[in-house]
């Protein structure tokens, strides 16, 4: 039977395992990538695991979330990111040379290959061939160690592409359409695969937009074929060389195919407050809008940034309008510049925003109160605009530079003419300068890492009690994200002070939350936080587990949780429960004192718990499902304890 391209990529990475879907395999991991937001504590994570260098064919520490250097606290970071790559092997690309995802796309990303990276949009690589996924910073520190990534294996959707895009019809569409049919829950045991005769029509860039976006689907990872765009693409980035042909063969199979014709897709948008929520932009005519943003790791590429000044170019921007552009590279901006597009977006009244992830993350260029925002970025979770009143819409370039144009959304196919759609020719050669991204050390034992005085070690845990004492301190609904537990924006510069950032676990779901749960620990009962569908959803944050971990939650109990935050918690020693009848969620309530007895026994023989309320003795069934090596982690009380006791790294 032939293979589809997740199987090949996959089939030829396990270290253990077998290749059945459902089953666990470890994979072994060709590439790495970090950003400052998530990075400084994988890398405190690699040190106090002892690894002493890193065994990856590459690894990359980027700068690009936390640009804003407000206080010392980022400044400090930064140069602990540059001094520990220098001294464990690692490239390091400094502030301002652009997005991670859209720099490891353009220097650095394979097809073939497999990325792990620590932030949730790792998957853009799979436009480029890479069988790219998105984890918590301690699974990358032992990828970088040399150790397997585990993983479930997948059940592989085939999306079958046809037809071609009609004028100001994006490749954003496309993947909003797919969030249409998939949703962003339940698909979590699954990858996409893109196939069909318009895959040909879509160039790397295009692809990577629709990579990226799997992520707010829920999905391990996507890919694309590796072609002749693939080829020209790389060969434009001075790298033809790092070109090998991928493609699924004729007899591969999958799980489910769906198709989309391309010729028929209407434009769309993410609605308020969910990447999920997808409306066509005829449903939507007619709102007024107050900012416009046009950026992100989702659309700020080369092609993104040309379409975007020639539809502006001899117009002006609506009075009632604030935008903003953001280039994804510093290579992006420097072409941009040279040829003038540049100065049309310049033009047309936009403000010029740095190469980096900013408003995306709610770090800056926040609306006013009660503001409607259209943005290019892949995520419009409530408050993550850095205002938790405002209307935040997601759409393509197109969309959006339509919207900055007439003051409100509209279908751009309707605004422009058809004719007027401007073609964008992929350059023969990309301006290539690398003086940015520094080469490890040529002598570790020279370099002194910098730890400023927010930098300290990561906080350990205890191995897992017996019995759980526990109360319910806070209970959450559904699709619940990684930033409603841990918020991002202002509260980022604390990432490596685990202390003060536990501080703001829950911030916006309940100010009250740390401190009573700092008081529980205090006095020897154990946190549980009670969850609807699809907790954990978003960025993979690993803090929204360390920082509850802190705070001594010793338990998640949730309808369902996702991928990136379940496997977080168990690195951390928090047990990931769900109940085993859904309804039960009902019954618990905040505060509620819970007794759990025979934990460690129950987990290792794999037959769930049974909480039991103190109040009137109400028994509640859980189930807890764990592979073997993640029971030993828990039972440790986390990776960490675990390599430490057994003396493994």
């Amino acid at each position: 039977m032939g293979k589809n391209i997740v199987q090949k990529i996959l089939d030829s990475h396990i270290v253990s395992g077998a290749p059945e879907t459902g089953s666990a395999v470890g994979i072994r991991i060709d590439q790495t990538l970090t950003q400052d937001a998530t990075g400084t504590m994988a890398y405190l994570q690699f040190e106090a695991l002892g690894f002493d260098r890193v065994k990856t064919e590459l690894s990359v520490s980027y700068v690009d979330h936390n640009t804003i250097q407000e206080g010392f606290e980022n400044a400090d970071d930064h140069k602990y990111l540059e001094t520990v790559a220098a001294k464990y092997g690692i490239l390091f690309s400094k502030p301002g040379n652009g997005i991670c995802h859209q720099v490891h796309l353009e220097r650095f990303g394979k097809p073939g290959k497999t990325l792990l990276g620590s932030d949730s949009h790792t998957p853009t690589g799979g436009g480029i061939g890479m069988i790219a996924i998105g984890a918590g910073g301690l699974d990358v520190a032992v990828a970088m160690g040399g150790g397997p990534f585990y993983l479930t294996y997948p059940r592989v959707v085939k999306v079958e592409l046809t037809g071609a895009l009609r004028p100001w019809v994006s490749a954003k569409d496309v993947i909003l359409a797919l969030l249409e049919i998939l949703g962003t829950k339940g698909n979590s045991d699954s990858m996409v695969e893109y196939g069909g005769p318009a895959v040909e029509t879509l160039s790397v860039p295009e692809r990577a937009t629709i990579t990226n976006m799997g992520a707010e689907l829920g999905v391990i990872t996507s890919v694309f074929p590796s072609d002749e765009k693939t080829r020209q693409f790389l060969k434009a980035q001075g790298r033809e060389g790092d070109y090998a042909p991928l493609s699924a063969d004729a007899a591969a199979s999958y799980d489910r195919v769906i198709t989309i014709d391309l010729s028929t897709l209407e434009p769309r948008a993410s609605c308020p407050h969910s990447p999920g929520n997808v409306k066509k932009l005829s449903e939507l005519k007619g709102t007024k809008v107050d900012q416009v943003l046009i950026g992100s790791c989702t659309n700020a590429s080369y092609r993104d940034m040309m379409l975007t000044a020639a539809a502006l170019r001899g117009k002006k921007v609506s009075s009632g309008v604030s935008l903003g552009v953001a280039p994804g590279s510093r290579q992006v901006l420097e072409m941009i510049g040279r040829n003038g597009a540049l100065a049309d977006i310049v033009s047309a009244g936009a403000r010029i925003l740095e190469t980096a992830c900013g408003f995306c993350i709610g770090n800056s260029v926040a609306p006013r109160t009660d503001a409607v925002s259209v943005r290019t970025s892949n995520r419009n979770f409530f408050g993550r605009s850095g205002t938790s009143s405002a209307q935040v819409f997601l759409a393509s370039p197109e969309a959006a530079v339509a919207a900055a144009l007439s003051g409100e959304i509209c279908d751009p196919v309707d605004y422009f003419k058809a004719a007027d759609y401007p073609r964008i020719d992929a350059p023969e050669e990309f301006i290539i300068d690398d003086t940015m991204i520094l080469a490890p050390a040529s002598d570790s034992s020279q370099v002194k890492i910098f730890r400023g005085p927010n930098i300290g070690d990561p906080p350990s845990n205890e191995a897992c009690p017996d019995v759980i004492n526990g109360n319910v301190s806070i209970k959450v609904g559904d699709k619940i994200t990684t930033d409603h537990i841990m918020p991002a924006g202002s509260r980022l510069k604390y990432r490596s002070n685990i202390q003060k950032y536990a501080e703001f676990v829950f911030e916006r779901e309940d100010p009250q939350f740390s401190k009573r749960a700092l008081d529980n620990k205090g006095r020897g009962v154990h946190n549980i936080i009670v969850a609807g569908e699809s907790y954990g959803q978003g960025s993979s944050r690993e803090h929204a587990a360390i920082c509850p971990m802190y705070l001594g939650v010793k338990m998640v109990i949730a309808i369902s949780m996702e991928r990136i935050h379940r496997a977080n918690l168990v690195n951390f020693g928090i047990i990931p429960a769900t109940f085993e009848n859904p309804g039960d969620y009902a019954l618990i309530n905040i505060d509620d004192e819970l007794l759990i007895s025979g934990v460690r026994n129950h987990i290792y023989k794999d037959n769930g718990l049974t909480a039991v309320r103190k109040s009137d003795g109400l028994s509640i069934r859980l189930k807890i499902e764990l592979t073997e090596r993640e029971k030993g982690m828990i039972l440790a009380g986390g990776l960490i304890n675990q390599c430490r006791m057994d003396g493994s790294k």
